[in-house]
């Protein structure tokens, strides 16, 4: 057993910040001299003490061998990993590096279609060719779930040549999936089972949370440590375990995605969050499922709004919630989610993580309050008052969006090919050469090698019109769009 109270990177990173020298290398602001005054007033100087490059004392991230390695075997005994990588450059990078040292050119890989973006960048890296399986569905709350184990287990028989398997886990709503189930079907075949466990960072640290990637047998997971913990944003890591997956490629695909100069407050901020949800976990839990449960129970008896996914029996595709994740349901006011976000923003002070047709997501974290979920509660209170008909601009819930999965080329062949634009109405049935994904959540309606369909360019229109906003593409207005030249 490790002693988890141990803080080996900032300790060292403290030294480093009061040691008087002249410094002759980089960052060229040495230690905070030469930052703009703008930016101080901003943030103070302290910072940028602690903003060093890798000194001799302070490790290599890409070969530790003193703090960053102490650091991390740390993370990797509390986080429930046989071996961890710190990551500065977000989940993005984990992800990216899980399919690059698992798939390689032409290899295929069996993923949900609503993962992230980071996903789609994976596979133009690798030049792996997706199989991919459509989540279960909510319609009634316009909801995506889980894939399910059937599902899964119908591509894994129909490919059986497939190398890795992705799953998302939990979805942005908190929903996760039969994880054990996904588990048992994977090793099967003696495939890794990959998870993007951006969402769930804090599930190892209390037995009320949904059951951790890592405890349920996962082979490799990355979890963004700042979306659920106390790390800084961009700080993420990326937990191993078991032998279907070669640890040096892990660490040659890092090398090629992660920055050669490592932000060193990052990474303390990742030992800081490491320490702190070791010793006090359980209680910081705790306590974030009590305020969750609060904010709940008082939001059910507000008139026209719900929590609708608390109250859901399981079924294949949601098997636990994230019980920290408020989805609440606004359709019955009379106006959309996205109303609703901007209404709390402007009116109220209180900012959601994401809205989408019919709901809201807050995410409740052991950063938030007990004033934070009155302020909640009041503000929505306020919401249930305000007059749809006053609202200019009332969006319709738009059709729902049935991606084909129709892969013509692969992503990477796509990315890589001599593209053109074309006006939106000509698409139909070309190859798509970028990606287009209404953010948050970050989920590609169209992607490179994908053929454009009527249906995409009809939902993608209607986001448009209703304000929504799209990432990815070229020409944002959507009048047109980069398709490969034929």
């Amino acid at each position: 057993m490790l002693n988890q109270n141990q803080t080996p990177l900032i300790d060292a990173l403290k030294a480093c910040t009061t040691r008087p020298h002249a410094p002759f290398y980089t960052p060229g602001h040495k230690r905070g001299a030469g930052i703009s005054p703008v930016l101080t007033d901003l943030i103070g100087k302290d910072a940028f003490r602690a903003d060093l490059t890798e000194l001799a004392e302070l490790d290599n991230l890409f070969t530790p061998q003193s703090v960053i390695l102490a650091a991390q075997e740390l993370a990797a005994e509390a986080f429930g990993a046989e071996k961890t990588w710190f990551l500065v450059n977000g989940s993005t990078c984990g992800i990216e590096a899980a399919i690059l040292a698992t798939c390689r050119t032409g290899d295929k890989i069996i993923l949900p279609r609503n993962v992230h973006s980071s996903v789609i960048s994976g596979l133009i890296l690798s030049g792996a060719i997706p199989i991919f399986i459509n989540p279960a569905y909510n319609s009634d709350l316009d909801i995506a779930y889980s894939i399910t184990p059937a599902a899964l287990k119908a591509a894994l028989a129909k490919h059986p040549d497939t190398k890795a398997v992705l799953i998302v886990y939990p979805t942005y709503n908190g929903v996760c999936g039969d994880l054990p189930a996904f588990v048992n079907l994977t090793h099967q075949y003696n495939i890794p089972l990959i998870v993007d466990e951006a969402h769930g960072a804090h599930f190892h640290f209390h037995p009320e949370l949904p059951t951790s990637a890592l405890s349920a047998g996962a082979d490799l997971t990355v979890q963004s440590i700042h979306k659920t913990l106390g790390a800084m944003t961009q700080a993420s890591m990326l937990h191993i375990q078991g032998k279907r997956i070669d640890i040096d490629r892990v660490n040659k695909a890092l090398q090629l995605v992660q920055s050669t100069s490592p932000s060193f407050i990052l990474l303390a901020s990742l030992d800081a969050a490491r320490q702190q949800m070791a010793i006090q976990g359980e209680k910081l839990m705790s306590q974030t499922l009590q305020l969750a449960q609060a904010a709940r129970i008082e939001i059910n008896q507000i008139s026209g709004l719900s929590t609708p996914l608390a109250k859901k029996e399981k079924s294949p595709g949601f098997i636990d919630l994230d019980k920290t994740r408020l989805t609440v349901n606004v359709s019955k006011l009379g106006f959309t989610g996205f109303e609703s976000e901007e209404i709390l923003d402007e009116k109220f002070n209180v900012t959601p993580e994401f809205s989408s047709w019919q709901n809201l997501t807050f995410i409740i974290s052991l950063g938030n309050t007990d004033t934070d979920i009155q302020n909640l509660i009041k503000s929505l209170n306020n919401l249930t008052h305000i007059n749809p008909l006053k609202i200019q601009n009332l969006w319709c819930k738009p059709k729902k969006y049935h991606t084909s999965n129709m892969i013509a080329i692969s992503p990477r062949e796509a990315f890589f090919a001599d593209s053109e634009t074309v006006l939106c109405e000509k698409t139909q049935n070309r190859i798509c050469a970028e990606i287009i994904c209404p953010y948050p959540p970050g989920i590609p309606v169209l992607m490179p090698g994908e053929l454009i369909t009527k249906s995409a360019l009809e939902y993608l229109q209607e986001i448009q019109n209703m304000g929504g906003f799209i990432t990815g593409c070229a020409n944002e207005s959507l009048q047109t769009l980069k398709v490969v030249k034929t």
